[in-house]
């Protein structure tokens, strides 16, 4: 009740302010406003145009007929609205303040523009516009503009760290760094500013002057001993001036002090740790381990400084540390998504299989609109030869999410896939089948159930037809590329599939020993026995064990024909 008197009283003041034509009505407009305000737009509307057919006149109509335009979408009737409020009535800054703003909303920038500097040059004083055309000057590009808008706001209510700031900004984007500076030190020698004497010290590393960088951030931490900037400003000049003892120093206090918040020096750990070299990361990986042990002393429970850490030692190839970690941290806060998904993820990238489906099951209770967790279920039970399980998982998700076609699409092929490794050839087609009613150019399913075809030696026509489909949507995979070369050669067309094999050998073709093998054994069979011999030499090198008894059979091959 006090909102809408208070609501009540606003629109009484506006209607004050309203020339005679448009207090006819006024308490049919009050009706009407109090539908906007409470968000019945459509009844608004119906109510404010009734009005404008007995009082054309009346520029308050009009203006809230355009707002509730706006509201509901349709901002061509709401420009048109409100261009007639202003026509009306040319003194009321909010009409023309807010007919800007729908010209924005429908991204006409220099309309925008013309408004605002139409209305500064009514209304002066009104810096919340200054404001506006600020950033519109910046995203343009016109910084002189954007300069004079600094200088109006500054003019209205003073200098303060932001105006100052941007001002530096504005300047070292006009190319001109030393009246950037002088900006930066003028405002320092009136207000002493921890910020402002960071920004000064930035310029100075930037300019490789390390001494008067060290003296501006001492400068700022005098004012503000934890002020994070300033610290990390410090560090990064005994870092490039290779004072790696006050360097690491520096960081350790940073890291122990605890009026700092975790989230800042987790991102630093986390930025440092990924962007430095790693030759410096390696001679230096006791420091930098003393520095998340410190982290960790110090924010214990923690949730961000736990993944940081779990994530610093998996980066450096200490899975058994991180471990424990990211499932600390999913213990402790088991209802919160992005704890229990990082560990999740990091689990699998540690290859952790059984701790994923674990922890996968235990999250989908917790989170059960969550996708991600079923699907990484199913890539665990796979990794762990529960092709069962796989298809189990997939038909719960088939009933989880009905209407999603692409979580559909996944689940048929997956099922498609462990079917057809459980030796149920059948079933796996029918699954290949359903994919592909979803979608007919699914690659991976058309390139499988091809595969598979041609490897039963069956309905070799159906397979060469959708593998052809592949590399006309991909032609540079290799994989694809391959299968149907392959399917070519069993139709004794060699000469036509070994362009595709060459095309494979460019993007890939000459990582996999069995691409290689199937290349040789074209080759062979268009009586390129020495070329065969070159690439089944490398399908001999890349061979793992997937392809049995392979030497034994090459040199039968080349024997029969003398090589």
């Amino acid at each position: 009740m006090k909102g809408i008197k208070k609501t009540i009283a606003t629109i009484l003041v506006l209607l004050a302010s309203l020339t005679l034509s448009a207090q006819k009505g006024d308490s049919v407009l009050i009706d009407a406003v109090q539908l906007y305000e409470t968000g019945n737009y459509q009844k608004a509307k119906s109510a404010l145009k009734e009005i404008i057919k007995a009082y054309p006149d009346n520029d308050a109509a009009w203006y809230y007929l355009g707002m509730a335009e706006a509201r509901t979408g349709d901002t061509g009737s709401a420009v048109t609205c409100l261009k007639k409020a202003v026509d009306l009535d040319g003194s009321n800054f909010w009409y023309r303040d807010r007919l800007a703003s729908v010209y924005e909303l429908r991204g006409e920038t220099d309309m925008v523009i013309d408004m605002y500097e139409g209305i500064l040059k009514q209304f002066p004083g009104k810096t919340q516009v200054y404001y506006s055309l600020l950033s519109l000057y910046v995203d343009r590009k016109q910084f002189e503009k954007a300069l004079g808008c600094i200088d109006a706001i500054e003019g209205e209510i003073g200098q303060n760290e932001q105006t100052v700031r941007t001002r530096y900004d504005l300047l070292r984007a006009l190319n001109r760094p030393e009246q950037a500076l002088e900006a930066l030190l003028a405002y320092n020698r009136n207000f002493a500013s921890a910020p402002v004497l960071s920004m000064i010290g930035d310029y100075y590393i930037s300019e490789y002057l390390d001494s008067l960088a060290l003296a501006s951030y001492d400068e700022a931490l005098s004012i503000q001993s934890s002020y994070v900037p300033a610290i990390l400003g410090k560090a990064e000049v005994f870092r490039i001036t290779r004072r790696y003892d006050d360097y690491f120093s520096m960081l350790d206090g940073f890291v122990a002090d605890t009026l700092i918040q975790p989230m800042a020096k987790c991102m630093y750990l986390d930025n440092v740790t990924r962007s430095l070299d790693p030759n410096f990361m390696r001679v230096h990986m006791g420091e930098f381990d003393s520095l998340v042990s410190k982290g960790l002393e110090v924010h214990p429970s923690d949730s961000t400084m736990l993944m940081t850490a779990g994530s610093y030692y998996f980066i450096t190839g200490r899975k058994d540390r991180a471990r424990p970690l990211l499932e600390k941290n999913a213990e402790l806060y088991p209802n919160s998504l992005s704890c229990v998904a990082t560990c999740v993820d990091g689990l699998a990238r540690m290859e952790e299989w059984e701790a994923v489906k674990e922890l996968s099951a235990k999250a989908e209770k917790n989170f059960p609109n969550e996708l991600g967790f079923m699907e990484y279920g199913t890539m665990a039970m796979y990794n762990l030869d529960d092709f069962e399980g796989v298809i189990a998982k997939s038909g719960e998700m088939l009933k989880k999410f009905p209407r999603d076609t692409a979580v559909a699409l996944r689940c048929y092929s997956s099922i498609g896939d462990m079917q057809y490794k459980l030796g149920r050839s059948k079933a796996a087609y029918k699954s290949y089948d359903k994919a592909l009613k979803i979608n007919k150019d699914y690659c991976p399913v058309l390139n499988n159930y091809a595969w598979y075809l041609c490897q039963e030696g069956i309905l070799l026509k159906k397979a060469a037809k959708m593998s052809k489909r592949t590399i006309e949507l991909e032609p540079d995979n290799a994989t694809y590329l391959d299968t149907y070369g392959w399917i070519l050669h069993l139709q004794q067309k060699d000469k036509e599939a070994k362009p595709h094999f060459k095309h494979a050998m460019l993007y890939g073709g000459k990582d996999s020993a069995v691409i290689l093998c199937h290349y040789a054994e074209v080759l062979y069979k268009l009586g390129e026995y020495d070329l065969a011999k070159v690439y089944w030499n490398q399908a001999i090198a890349k061979n793992d064990g997937t392809i049995l008894n392979l030497e034994e059979k090459v040199r039968k091959k080349l024997e029969a024909v003398g090589k």
